[in-house]
């Protein structure tokens, strides 16, 4: 049997499939442009590359200022003048001259080798850290009943009490200032001379002055006593009184004081780790004390060449600035080059 008229017409009709044909060309052009402008990006892309962004540099910064450097003012200030040791640091560039303020004589005599250029001759370097705060502690007393407990035969090892130690560098005379020579004398501080005395405070810190130099605070003549090892006596841990001059009994001379002074030149082997000779016995020492002010800034260092203490942290302070007497005498520091 034939199929009914219209199915024949709807196989034979054309009008669906132009609609499928005008569809698909369709969907061929969109995905063509679609392809067309993806290749034109990638080519733009291609042609005109994006620039880095470029990072933002720091700003120059400047070279750091060299540190300050640490210096000693040589002489003291009289009234209104430092306190205490750690006072006399005055901080200036490194490129200041300093030497200007400071420019000691030197010479080529006898021991001049002996001393650092820092120091002018005559004095010697000290440079180190200080201890403020030391513990000594006997272990053998030579004197029973009135002056039991006064002089050690033998300390134990030093202990160091203080947190931090204080770093210190100066210059202090070798010997006892012995004065000004002689017309028919050598050179001043001969070895051969034996030391000032009478001398009180005020005169001392004067005479210091005038040469160019300061008294040295208590903190400066301890330090160059015992050394960093912080020794009781400048020559180690043992009394010895054939080394200095002190522990004399034959005081007096017909109700007057015996001069029993000694010159440098005999007593070599009563030296400090520095090297500063003399500095317990012989005579006592005049100091300014740390952080007092006047007339409470005098201060006896060392003994003399009685039966004494004679150690390197012992001080008389119980005599004003204007006391003086046939045992006491000084030396003096200054600033180090």
């Amino acid at each position: 049997m034939s199929p009914p008229d219209s199915h024949r017409r709807a196989r034979s009709d054309p009008e669906p499939l132009e609609r499928g044909r005008a569809r698909r060309a369709l969907a061929r052009a969109l995905l063509g442009s679609a392809l067309l402008f993806a290749c034109s990006e990638r080519a733009a892309q291609q042609s005109s590359p994006t620039a880095p962004v470029a990072k933002a540099e720091p700003p120059p910064t400047a070279p750091p200022e060299p540190a300050p450097v640490c210096v000693f003012d040589p002489v003291s200030r009289g009234e209104g003048g430092a306190e205490q040791a750690s006072d006399q640091c005055q901080s200036v560039a490194p490129s200041e001259t300093y030497e200007a303020q400071f420019e000691p004589a030197f010479d080529s005599g006898p021991d001049s080798e002996e001393f650092d250029p820092a120091c002018p001759a005559g004095m010697v370097l000290i440079e180190g850290d200080y201890c403020p705060k030391v513990q000594h502690t006997c272990k053998r007393y030579l004197d029973t009943g009135f002056l039991a407990r006064h002089r050690c035969a033998e300390f134990g090892p030093p202990k160091c009490l203080s947190k931090e130690r204080q770093y210190m560098r100066f210059c202090i005379d070798r010997d006892e200032y012995t004065g000004p020579p002689a017309p028919d004398a050598g050179p001043a501080g001969s070895e051969q001379e034996l030391p000032l005395v009478d001398q009180s405070w005020t005169m001392a810190r004067n005479t210091c002055q005038s040469l160019g130099k300061r008294l040295c605070f208590e903190a400066e003549w301890e330090f160059a006593c015992e050394g960093e090892a912080m020794l009781p006596y400048p020559y180690g841990m043992q009394r010895d009184a054939t080394l200095c001059n002190f522990d004399q009994t034959n005081l007096e001379e017909k109700g007057k004081l015996r001069d029993l002074r000694r010159p440098a030149a005999e007593l070599k082997e009563c030296t400090s780790p520095f090297g500063v000779r003399n500095l317990v016995g012989n005579v006592d020492e005049w100091a300014q004390r740390d952080g007092q002010h006047t007339p409470w800034r005098s201060s006896l260092r060392g003994g003399w060449w009685l039966a004494g203490r004679n150690n390197c942290r012992a001080a008389t302070t119980g005599h004003d600035e204007y006391y003086h007497g046939g045992q006491t005498g000084f030396r003096c520091c200054g600033a180090a080059r």
